[in-house]
Order: C-alpha cells, then sequence, then structure tokens
C-alpha cells in the first residue's frame, strides 16, 4: 500500500528535518506516527499526499492518498464543494440534472450519479446536515472545518486514508464518530495525534526522529509499556554508571595516598643508604613520573566514565529531568471561591441554556466543564473570572488569585523574550543564577533565553508558564485551562499532565481529553 525506503527531507535552507525513513503500510493497517512537535510528523504526510517531495529516497504508492489537514483555514475561499474536491462533479451533476445534457459535462460526472447520495449520508453521520455545496467554507467554525474534511472521507471512499490531528476541534460527539469510523474502516492509515484514546484504536505505532522511524507493534498503551522497560533500562544504566564514576575517584584518591607513602618511604631509605645526590634526583624523577602516569590513567577513565554517564542522562526522556515544586496558594480547603444560582445568559434574544445553572465552586477541588461546541463553556468561564456578568441570576465571587489559561497560552506576552517574561515572574529577589537555573530545568537552553516568545511552540509556551509559576513563589489560588492539550504534542502533555497532578490549588478544566481529565484527578463536573 505504501513504501518509503531511505527517505530524507531538508528544507529550502538546507537544514535537515529527518533522515534514514524507512516505512512499510500494509492494507488495512492501521498506524499511528508520533514524535515531538517539529520533528516532520505533518511533512511526512504532506510528502505521501503529494503536496511535498522527499530531497532523497524511493516513495511507493499502490492507490492516492486521501489527506486530512490539521488546519483548514487556508480552505476558507474555496466553497464545500471544492474544498471536498468535487467540485467539477457536482457542478456536471446539476447541469445534467436540470436538463443541460453535453458529452464534456457526462465526461465530468465520470458516471458518477450516486455523488450527492454519497455526500448528504457523509454529511448526515457527521452532523452537517445544513452544509450546502456552495457555501463559503469560511463561514464554518473549526469544528465543523474538521467534520467538512472528514465526511470526504465517505464522499471518496479511499483505499488510504492519511489523518492529521483529526480529533483537534471536534467535540466530544464529534470525537465519538470518529472513534467509530476508525474501528468500523477496513482502509490503511496513517495518523498523526496526541489523542492516546484515539492512538489506542491503532495497530502499529512509529516514533519519529531526525534519525528515521522507529517501529513498535501495537497501540499508544503497548508503545507505553516499551518505553517504560526502556526507561528502566537506562535508569539502571545511569544508577550503575554513577556508581562507577564514584568508585573511580575513589580508586584514585586512595592510590594517591597509597604512592605518596611509598614514595616518602623510598626517599627516606634512599637517604639513609647514603645514595649519591644525582642517584637521588634520578629516582625521585622516576618517582615522580610514575605517579604522574598512575594520575593519567585514573583520570583519563574518570572522563570515559563522565561522558559514557552524560550520554546516558542526555537519552532520558525531558520530562524526567524536571522538577515542579508548587507553593501552596495559602487558602483553606473548602473555602467558597465562586457560587452561581439560576445563572442565564443571551445571544441574540435566545438564552444561552433550556435550564439556568447553579454551581458551586471550592478551594482545592478539580472541575471539569463539559460540552458539545456551542453549548456556552467558555461563557461560563468568562463569568467565573469576571470577564463577563451572566443576564439573569446571581453571582458570588470570593478574592481570589486566577489564572485564564487558553489553548494557545496567549498569558504569555509574545512581545518579550524567555528570559524577559522569567524576570518578570520573579517577585521575591531570585538571583540571575536561580532563574537561569529553573529555566534550564523546564528544557530552555541557554541559546533559547532570548528566542522572542511569539516563535515558541505551544508546547515551548506552556513549559515556559509552568516555570514562571514556580519562579513567582506562589501559585494561583485557582488556574482554569480552556482545551489545553489541543496544541501538545505527546512530551508535552506528560509534562503539563505531571504539573498539574502535583498542582494543590483549585483547578478548573474545559476539555474533550477524557484520559487527560483522568489523569489530573477530577473530581467534580458539569456537562452543559
Amino acid at each position: 500500500m505504501l513504501f518509503i525506503q531511505d527517505g530524507k527531507f531538508a528544507h529550502s535552507n538546507q537544514s535537515l528535518l529527518f533522515e534514514n525513513l524507512q516505512l512499510v503500510l500494509q492494507a488495512k493497517e492501521k498506524m499511528a506516527i508520533i514524535g515531538k512537535n517539529g520533528v516532520g510528523k505533518t511533512t511526512l504526510l504532506q510528502i505521501i499526499a503529494g503536496h511535498l517531495s522527499l530531497s532523497s529516497g524511493i516513495l511507493q504508492l499502490k492507490t492516492a492518498a486521501y489527506y486530512v489537514p490539521q488546519i483548514a483555514g487556508q480552505y476558507n475561499h474555496m466553497t464545500v464543494a471544492a474544498a471536498l474536491r468535487i467540485e467539477s462533479k457536482w457542478k456536471a451533476l446539476s447541469a445534467i440534472l436540470n436538463g443541460k445534457i453535453t458529452e464534456k459535462l457526462y465526461e465530468q460526472l465520470d458516471n458518477d450519479w450516486q455523488l450527492e447520495e454519497r455526500c448528504r449520508e457523509a454529511f448526515t453521520y457527521w452532523g452537517l446536515q445544513e452544509l450546502e455545496f456552495n457555501q463559503s467554507v469560511a463561514t464554518l467554525s473549526g469544528g465543523q472545518k474538521a467534520r467538512l474534511f472528514l465526511a470526504g472521507l465517505q464522499v471518496h471512499q479511499p483505499a488510504l486514508v492519511l489523518l492529521d490531528e483529526p480529533s483537534n476541534h471536534l467535540d466530544a460527539a464529534g470525537r465519538s464518530l470518529l472513534y467509530e469510523y476508525i474501528q468500523n474502516s477496513k482502509v490503511a492509515m496513517l495518523v498523526v495525534s496526541h489523542d492516546r484514546q484515539l492512538l489506542n484504536l491503532m495497530n502499529a505505532t512509529s516514533e519519529l526522529t531526525a534519525g528515521g522511524l522507529i517501529y513498535y507493534g501495537g497501540n499508544y498503551d503497548f508503545y507505553e509499556s516499551q518505553k517504560d522497560v526502556e526507561l528502566q533500562a537506562r535508569t539502571a544504566e545511569l544508577n550503575e554508571k554513577s556508581k562507577a564514576v564514584r568508585k573511580a575517584k575513589e580508586t584514585e584518591r586512595l592510590t594517591k595516598e597509597r604512592q605518596h607513602k611509598l614514595n616518602v618511604r623510598g626517599k627516606a631509605q634512599k637517604e639513609k643508604s647514603g645514595l649519591a645526590k644525582i642517584m637521588m634526583n634520578t629516582l625521585r624523577n622516576n618517582a615522580e613520573k610514575t605517579s604522574a602516569k598512575l594520575k593519567d590513567v585514573h583520570a583519563g577513565k574518570i572522563i570515559q566514565l563522565k561522558d559514557e554517564l552524560k550520554q546516558i542522562q542526555l537519552a532520558l526522556p525531558d520530562p524526567n529531568q524536571m522538577r515542579f515544586d508548587w507553593k501552596g496558594s495559602g487558602l483553606h480547603a473548602g473555602k467558597r471561591l465562586f457560587e452561581a444560582i439560576a445563572i442565564n445568559h443571551q445571544y441574540q434574544h435566545k438564552k444561552l441554556w433550556e435550564r439556568s445553572i447553579d454551581l458551586l465552586i471550592n478551594s482545592g477541588e478539580r472541575w471539569a466543564i463539559k460540552g458539545n461546541n456551542g453549548t456556552g463553556k467558555t461563557t461560563l468561564l468568562q463569568f467565573i473570572t469576571g470577564a463577563l456578568e451572566p443576564a439573569e441570576g446571581l453571582v458570588y465571587r470570593s478574592d481570589f488569585n486566577a489564572v485564564f489559561i487558553d489553548q494557545e497560552y496567549s498569558i504569555v506576552n509574545r512581545k518579550e523574550s524567555v528570559q524577559e517574561l522569567a524576570r518578570s515572574f520573579n517577585q521575591t529577589g531570585l538571583v540571575e543564577h536561580e532563574i537561569n537555573l529553573r529555566l534550564h530545568r523546564f528544557l530552555f537552553k541557554k541559546e533559547s533565553w532570548g528566542t522572542c516568545c511569539k516563535d515558541l511552540s505551544g508546547g515551548e509556551r506552556m513549559r515556559l508558564l509552568l516555570c514562571c509559576f514556580i519562579i513567582g513563589q506562589r501559585a494561583p489560588d485557582m488556574i482554569i485551562l480552556d482545551e489545553p492539550t489541543n496544541n501538545l504534542d505527546l512530551e508535552n502533555l506528560e509534562i503539563l499532565t505531571k504539573a498539574l497532578e502535583q498542582y494543590t490549588g483549585t483547578l478548573v478544566v474545559v476539555s474533550h481529553d477524557t484520559r487527560f481529565l483522568e489523569e489530573i484527578s477530577i473530581d467534580h463536573e458539569i456537562i452543559l
């Protein structure tokens, strides 16, 4: 179905993205491609789709691939029919049904008389019943655009499907439809995603690195178990190598002491025996050469062991090198922070919710706000923060420090550099070295400290924000997150999860990622 041998891709400036890539995808096989942001997962899908070309290597396809893009904004100038790549056929079919019969129209239709029926069935499945073929893609929401391109799977019925973060803009209902389609489908699939529930529907997983693809049989849970085995082996090797360095240093110290004692004893004996001065100098020089030789041997061994130790440390996953030392918010557990009684809102003279909402959030609780797109989740968050007042009902807010974090992490000042933002959170007089140490712990190397925040990825902005909270020495009383996992790769998702697990304040989260909500121990929920 798909074969790539020795695949290499370099950008136009000759900077290498990946090389030595080997990939074989069989008919009906469903494979996940995972890896860090920026490693080239989307680029690989675009190469297979024919939008880009390998710099070198062999690519063979038995059938054309249908590509579902991660971002659909570039299609805003098109109609629904054009985005689905059926515009010519649809126009021909419409003209024929309206009585215009020409040989050219029949050629354009290519005997596809079931086109409109397939489209309507696909639109119905994906909840797009109101969609019109000549409607502009720009009029659709992000979730509707995602559903539109997924509907194209049933319209075109391809044998090879490429999905790039297909669940990113889908609500819970949309994700459920996607999972159902993947489970029931018999086509070959190559999927890039950080949605672990989706990844567990795959029967193979490959990790993309700069050096190519590393193949793991099985779904994401199997991949994680294999990575855990690798991590345990590396950790054991790290411990053994650390012991070897300590032992080598101790051996060096004991050898120095023993050689020094031998030299002193030998000198005393030689002086008693009355050796000539010239002979004494010769013997002393020989002893110094022996000591220097022993020192070089031990120093060389220690340097070699330290280099090996450093290589093992570099091979450890980045999250394992991080520390989250949250400071408590200072609010007592159970303190009433926010209460809403019979609240509702209006948009265009229409109530947002059929039934008014009651909600009580106490300090230390962990809340999930759930609901399909358009049910008012973000509006409710604005009521909690005080950015918006409800049209109906009563609201109480106590005095607490809340931080609102959206999926773009726009709270990060994009005009400042990494180091400037970190300094701005330093309210307790940390010296420069301590700030830099914390940046390093959160995987910001020295060469990145001058980088403007607008040039950071979503995962990097998330890590920087967590680092700034730690530098600030006091955690927010409440952290509010609106779809925080959408733009994170799996590694940064793990970092965020670990950070929130150790956070002791109040948490309010909007997310369709059920596994993420389970891992951060959500104990209350409201479904809109």
